[in-house]
């Protein structure tokens, strides 16, 4: 599994678990992030690896659906690259560490 993908799977969890169930929170959870094998989910679970496997990518692909109608993990993006601009192009203002200080507390709304 490349860490593009689980790093994107990460970040799409974090602004959507709400609205999975909680089924497909603990299955996400155990594959993802837990680094747990379809054989040992299908283990615990008591349920078939096929069956976990079909699980998995349904959750992912409620996740995905949500990001393409809700978008907010683009708009989270977008924001990070916005403020990261914006502290370049005041690195020469007189004050610019309450400057930053104030970016880096818009970051940590999200």
């Amino acid at each position: 599994m490349l860490l593009q993908e689980t790093t994107r799977i990460g970040m799409l969890y974090d602004f959507y678990s709400p609205l999975l169930t909680e089924r497909q929170r603990t299955l996400l959870k155990l594959y993802y992030f837990e680094d747990w094998s379809l054989g040992e989910i299908a283990d615990y679970t008591k349920v078939s690896r096929q069956a976990v496997f079909e699980a998995v990518k349904r959750a992912r692909s409620t996740l995905d659906e949500l990001e393409e109608k809700l978008h907010l993990l683009e708009k989270h993006q977008q924001r990070r690259k916005l403020v990261q601009q914006i502290v370049a192009a005041i690195s020469t203002f007189p004050e610019k560490e309450k400057a930053v200080h104030l970016l880096e507390e818009l970051l940590n709304l999200d």
